[in-house]
């Protein structure tokens, strides 16, 4: 299986698969392989990731509580149930807003 780090064949929430640290941030990796990673991320309300890039396109999807989240100095406010892509090789930082769950997705170049 290439997905080991959740139960197959069963009906869930990806939301109830990862939780809430106060004052943190925490994270569950499902998939990480060399072009593709899957990654539940949990913050606290107030915390933060701060600004970075990464070499691959990112889909972030709110699982739970609401975000702000810059891509390229530009602010979106993201609730549950909204996605965003961020481009690879762009500046982005996320910041809880409220507590909030989501789940990202970066596809990395094949080389």
């Amino acid at each position: 299986m290439y997905i080991n780090k959740i139960e197959s064949q069963k009906v869930f929430e990806l939301k109830n698969e990862i939780n809430f640290e106060s004052d943190a941030v925490a994270s569950k990796t499902l998939v990480q392989y060399k072009n593709t990673g899957i990654t539940l991320f949990s913050l606290d309300k107030d915390e933060s990731i701060s600004e970075h890039t990464s070499p691959g396109d990112a889909l972030v999807t709110i699982l739970e509580g609401d975000a702000e989240i810059s891509i390229n100095g530009e602010i979106f406010s993201l609730v549950c149930g909204q996605s965003i892509i961020m481009p690879a090789d762009v500046p982005h930082a996320l910041k809880a807003i409220t507590s909030f769950k989501m789940l990202l997705v970066v596809i990395k170049e094949e080389k």
